[in-house]
């Protein structure tokens, strides 16, 4: 019999392809949102270049599935937002919203 408690293992993808190269994914804040009954995320995602260039990222995702295209916060949102980078430095500080600012 299958045990249902068993969780289920997510791979997270360390490379990311961009204009400029690939490039390694350092930090990535998820900020879940919904509209109605829709349910989405939005992922700010900081990445760095084999050269050391830092970029910032931003996607939305529906069903786990990054997706391109613009990528629209609510003023509430970005108060979560803010709030988020507590827990992710490198990005508030590529951002210029690290907290010792």
């Amino acid at each position: 019999m299958r045990d249902a408690s068993t969780a289920s293992v997510l791979t997270v993808a360390t490379k990311a392809a961009t204009p400029w190269g690939p490039a390694e994914l350092v930090e990535e804040l998820t900020l879940p949102q919904r509209s109605g009954a829709r349910r989405f995320a939005s992922r700010v995602q900081l990445l760095e270049t084999a050269k050391g260039e830092r970029l910032v990222r931003f996607a939305y995702s529906t069903g786990g599935t990054s997706r391109r295209g613009p990528v629209t916060f609510r003023e509430r949102d970005i108060a979560r937002l803010r709030a988020a980078l507590a827990d992710h430095p490198l990005l508030a500080d590529a951002l210029g919203l690290s907290s010792g600012r």
